[in-house]
């Protein structure tokens, strides 16, 4: 892996992050339009970014390696869980304590994972990449909202945000078009390339222009923050090295899962947390920091790699 290549590409994605800060301060970009566009990169641009991925000759040898790196990541899914639980047991305020454990666990591997995957290592990447989106989402809609809602949700109303999410049925409707090695028209290969190549610049400019909004201070910061950081820039990512190598996963299925867990803290804790009527200073606090982290941390985990 090209650390030199990886660190631009990452000060790119920050550059592309600055416009969209630029683009809020000046009022171009107001609440209604950032969530009008999240909801067209979630919805839209990222299941052709999938689709695409997948449309290429079968491979059983690819197939079974996307099945180890799958196995791999519940693993990695399962050790953070765990740890998670005995770390943060004694954090007594409520609000805090599911804040820490979700972004401790819970990556943005959709929104800046994918973008870099699809840069650095292209259509190949995202295939493999795909398996960690996959499992953030079910694990996201089970183990996560229950973090806020405890046995309050509906379990129906959960999986049907799992079924019914556009990346899951891209990654089925792919992973059908990869096993029969069906090509479509080549008018809608055409459109479905258009539309998913905006995914990288549209996804950080969305990034920046919530950024630019963040006010970060003593209340919103709480110093047991930084034990979420630590965790979820520095050692996680460093565990999703050792279990996949361990496993014997290596090249760009090695980097494109570890560069998904080296993401940053998941937006989604913040919705999460408006959705129970919390206190979401400390996950916009928390999201912000971490995001503007990435850049030193990435790299960081990817030189482990090399190590390795």
């Amino acid at each position: 892996m090209n650390l030199t290549q990886l660190t631009s590409q990452i000060i790119l994605m920050f550059i592309l992050m600055l416009v969209g800060l630029l683009i809020n301060k000046l009022g171009f970009m107001h609440a209604q339009t950032s969530s009008d566009l999240t909801n067209i990169l979630l919805y839209v641009v990222s299941p052709c970014l999938i689709i695409k991925a997948f449309e290429q000759p079968f491979s059983a040898d690819r197939l079974q390696m996307l099945g180890r790196v799958i196995l791999g990541i519940l693993v990695i899914y399962g050790l953070m869980i765990l740890i998670t639980q005995l770390v943060f047991k004694r954090v007594a305020d409520t609000n805090l304590r599911r804040i820490m454990r979700y972004g401790s666990v819970y990556s943005n591997a959709g929104f800046m994972g994918i973008p870099l995957t699809s840069s650095l290592f292209g259509s190949t990447g995202v295939f493999f990449a795909v398996a960690s989106l996959a499992a953030f989402n079910i694990f996201s809609w089970t183990h996560g909202i229950t973090l806020f809602t405890g046995n309050q949700g509906s379990r129906r109303d959960n999986f049907k945000q799992i079924i019914l999410n556009p990346n899951i049925i891209a990654i089925v409707v792919g992973l059908v078009l990869f096993m029969t090695s069906f090509h479509l028209p080549t008018i809608a290969n055409s459109a479905i390339t258009y539309v998913s190549s905006i995914n990288t610049p549209l996804s950080m400019i969305v990034i920046g222009n919530s950024l630019a909004d963040v006010k970060l201070n003593r209340e919103t910061l709480d110093k047991r923050l930084w034990w979420v950081l630590l965790l979820r820039n520095f050692l996680f990512p460093y565990l999703a090295i050792v279990v996949l190598q361990l496993m014997g996963i290596t090249g760009v299925p090695l980097f494109t899962t570890v560069l998904m867990a080296a993401c940053p803290v998941a937006g989604i804790v913040v919705l999460f947390t408006l959705k129970v009527h919390g206190q979401p200073g400390p996950a916009v606090a928390l999201m912000s920091v971490s995001t503007i982290l990435s850049v030193l941390s990435i790299p960081l985990v990817f030189a482990l790699v090399n190590l390795h």
